[in-house]
């Protein structure tokens, strides 16, 4: 098979479409990392349990103060619209979205040894997590918007993929991992995948930009989201789905917050 034929055999059967390229790997990679990253999940769970001593209202509080960088997730895009890091709007951030990760995993494997420190830094992973999430989805949509038609929803479900993929060697191995290393070891194996991040950066098609940082644009930005959330058509469907969302998730509480600190 000829290496064009191996490239649309790829193309067709693996990549919804997609054009294989340095880009591509790595946006899917970061996409991948962030399913990935889970293997700690259980090493997590028994670390606070068992050596911090923690009890479930405190990891719950603790998984609540761990999921405010999603909440305001759209921070992070603004900041690299409108604040360019070393003359990189895409690249930088992914560097050190990626280098936050590796060194929160790094310091819980190490030094912490309380509820606040551990806090700290399950807060400063989840920025790493978020940052590189809403970086990747600015380059989708990048992307998406010279696509045809036809092509609209296949990056995103290639997306969407390669993050599955990772949450199923997640499942597979983070049980089996603890029965062979300790849980600092499990971090220490965990703190390989954001430098993953890190490594593809400069993969990203992301021209430099000489500009001094726009923080009119940024404003403009705000106030255009202040604008959309004060409709009725937008506010009231979402106070609907986080009482919906709250109602649903009650009963499996300590799962879901787990979940919430990677």
């Amino acid at each position: 098979m000829t290496d064009t034929n191996l490239r649309a055999n790829l193309k067709t059967r693996f990549l919804y479409g997609q054009e294989p390229n340095s880009e591509l790997l790595a946006i899917l990679l970061v996409y991948f990392v962030q399913g990935i990253l889970g293997l700690a999940r259980l090493a997590i769970s028994f670390f606070l349990k068992d050596e911090l001593g923690l009890t479930p209202a405190q990891v719950a509080t603790m998984m609540g103060i761990a999921a405010l960088p999603w909440v305001v997730k759209p921070l992070f895009g603004f900041a690299s619209d409108s604040l360019p890091l070393f003359g990189y709007r895409r690249r930088s951030y992914l560097v050190l979205a990626g280098s936050l990760g590796c060194l929160a995993w790094i310091l819980l494997a190490t030094v912490v040894h309380s509820a606040l420190s551990a806090t700290l830094v399950i807060l400063t992973s989840s920025i790493s997590v978020a940052m590189s999430d809403v970086i990747a989805d600015s380059i989708v949509v990048e992307r998406v918007r010279k696509e045809s038609h036809t092509d609209a929803g296949s990056l995103q479900s290639l997306c969407w993929s390669a993050t599955a993929f990772g949450g199923l060697l997640t499942a597979y191995f983070s049980g089996s991992l603890l029965e062979h290393f300790t849980s600092h070891q499990v971090f220490w194996i965990t703190a390989a995948f954001p430098l993953i991040v890190t490594a593809v950066a400069g993969l990203v098609v992301d021209p430099k930009v000489d500009s001094i940082p726009d923080l009119n644009t940024s404003y403009q930005q705000l106030s255009n989201l202040r604008k959309a959330v004060s409709q009725k058509a937008i506010w009231l469907p979402a106070v609907f789905f986080v009482f919906y969302g709250k109602q649903r998730l009650a009963p499996m509480q300590p799962s879901f917050s787990l979940l919430l600190m990677i």
